[in-house]
């Protein structure tokens, strides 16, 4: 799946993406990276809304979970089970979030799983970045049932 693949099943299948007309930077084994532009995602004080940030870093973990296991031939639904955002500065423009594993040794104790039991749990990690600094960090929990 190419990156621009990716952007095209997102906006088809999360239409909030094409709402935030949120675009694929970048994606391979190890990381996820979504841009958004300020206008769709703006706030009351023309800055970035935090629903916005929040669900720029949930789709770019969702994301990197999707392609890897698909690139493993791997067939199952991913959900977000909770996360947590810290906010650590006013995005003023584009934004951009950069997923990554929370422990990447941990992926094939996953797969093990997912394959055993038809559920599995992993944790992903998520910076938000706006001009090279890192203005936001996600961490979320996500399962995935065959």
């Amino acid at each position: 799946m190419s990156p621009l693949e990716l952007q095209h099943y997102l906006h088809d299948h999360i239409p909030l993406s094409k709402a935030m007309a949120a675009s694929v930077v970048t994606m391979n084994e190890c990381t996820v990276v979504l841009r958004a532009p300020l206008a769709p995602n703006i706030n009351h004080r023309e800055t970035v809304f935090g629903g916005s940030a929040s669900t720029l870093a949930i789709l770019a973990a969702w994301s990197l979970l999707y392609t890897r296991l698909r690139k493993q031939g791997i067939t199952s639904r991913v959900v977000i089970q909770r996360n947590s955002m810290e906010y650590m500065q006013p995005i003023l423009g584009e934004f951009t979030a950069h997923a990554s594993l929370q422990n990447p040794d941990q992926w094939q104790q996953f797969t093990r799983m997912l394959s055993r039991k038809s559920k599995a749990r992993i944790s992903v990690v998520a910076e938000l970045q706006h001009e090279g600094h890192v203005v936001g960090r996600f961490t979320g929990e996500f399962v995935a049932l065959a």
